[in-house]
């Protein structure tokens, strides 16, 4: 009940304090209270330590049984990280297209890896006519040093000429099915065709683990790819499955803009027609305004960006009251950002660890210590807990 009281409170204050974060790029008004720039939280004190240092831009995280974890490293290796340290690059993965953007990106394991050693991760992936945004499935051979029976289960079209945007998380659902994000490759043709139904950029993709189409899903039996579950993202590099079994997905906006998401089936989520930023160069983005009807709403928006990277929600385990509390890393200006919510909308905002540099994953454990993906040359995994 002192939660809940404290939540209303932070909803019901207009002049509450709000996080430290600069001027925005753009003047829109929030479509609805603390859509935005919401009520600062109380601090909370942290430390952080490094688990694993030496990894070359690691981007997903996945845990396994055990206490092990998988982790991928942008130019295009894989690497199983434990108490006697961190493998040599797993064998057998495809070729990563590691341009500019691209490279090998997230991973995920289902609740049965101990029985089936399967493994799925998304990647760019270099093509005739371009590259594109991929997922691919694999066994992890009993020992761990290879990757066997590898196959793609999903393959972005059409080919972009853009290695820019790609996206991507692959996350399963409560019903065994794989979400898996994209982005639009950043070109202003490119960008157009997250509006495109006929295209896969700028989508939430939802397959079987074995790329199928689900009977379900919305634009089955109608106009539009039946693959597709939500349409008109920018790109969307954080995914998790919420406290309820809902899909929240995060995407990269423009100058301004940054968006959180609750990607309902079917739903258009606005760009590049709509959008809480700007374009780089301070010119509108599409028609100029936030909002438009037959057009979702973000949850919540940032501006300035805080370029967020991957997301997870907290158990509120391991000393942090923090359950149910949404996790962000944060690529620029870096750091980790905690949001709380009160009837689907967020209540409050904090800032923690801004001086760690670029966070590209955040990895929730079972006893509620947070893991951290440093992205850099000689990045890493953090480990926070409460401060002593």
């Amino acid at each position: 009940m002192k939660r809940l009281a404290m939540i209303v409170a932070l909803l019901a204050t207009p002049l509450a304090a709000q996080v430290e974060q600069g001027r925005p790029n753009a003047d829109f008004e929030p479509a609805f209270p603390a859509q935005t720039r919401a009520p600062a939280l109380e601090s909370t004190q942290v430390q952080a330590g490094w688990l694993v240092r030496g990894l070359e831009h690691p981007w997903g995280i996945a845990v396994l049984p055990g206490g092990r974890f998988l982790v991928t490293e942008r130019p295009g290796r894989m690497r199983l990280v434990g108490s006697d340290g961190v493998s040599a690059p797993i064998s057998g993965l495809p070729d990563v297209d590691a341009r500019r953007q691209g490279g090998l990106l997230d991973v995920a394991v289902r609740d049965d890896f101990a029985q089936t050693r399967r493994v799925w991760w998304t990647y760019a992936k270099r093509v005739t006519g371009g590259t594109v945004t991929a997922a691919a499935t694999g066994t992890l051979s009993a020992d761990g040093p290879r990757m066997e029976q590898v196959r793609d289960i999903f393959v972005q079209q059409p080919p972009s000429r853009n290695p820019m945007h790609y996206g991507s998380r692959i996350v399963f659902g409560p019903d065994g099915l794989a979400h898996i994000t994209t982005g639009e490759h950043f070109g202003r043709a490119d960008r157009q065709l997250a509006q495109d139904l006929e295209t896969t950029y700028g989508k939430v993709v939802r397959v079987t683990p074995e790329g199928e189409v689900p009977p379900d899903n919305p634009f089955v039996g109608r106009e539009g790819l039946d693959t597709i579950w939500s349409h008109g993202h920018r790109n969307m590099q954080g995914a998790a499955i919420g406290p309820r079994g809902r899909l929240w997905t995060i995407e990269h906006g423009p100058a301004g803009g940054d968006e959180l998401n609750r990607p309902m089936p079917g739903r258009n989520y606005g760009w590049p027609v709509i959008s809480y930023g700007v374009n780089y160069n301070g010119s509108d983005v599409g028609s100029g305004a936030a909002v438009r009807e037959g057009m979702e709403q973000p949850v919540y928006y940032w501006d300035p960006v805080i370029a967020p990277g991957g997301i997870a929600f907290h158990n509120g385990r391991g000393g942090f009251d923090w359950d149910g509390d949404l996790l962000i890393g944060s690529l620029n200006p870096g750091g980790l950002v905690r949001l709380r919510f009160a009837q689907g909308r967020v209540a409050g905002e904090e800032r923690l660890l801004r001086d760690i540099g670029r966070v590209r994953d955040v990895e929730v454990l079972e006893d509620g210590t947070v893991l951290l993906l440093i992205d850099a040359d000689d990045g890493g995994i953090l480990r926070v807990r409460p401060a002593d």
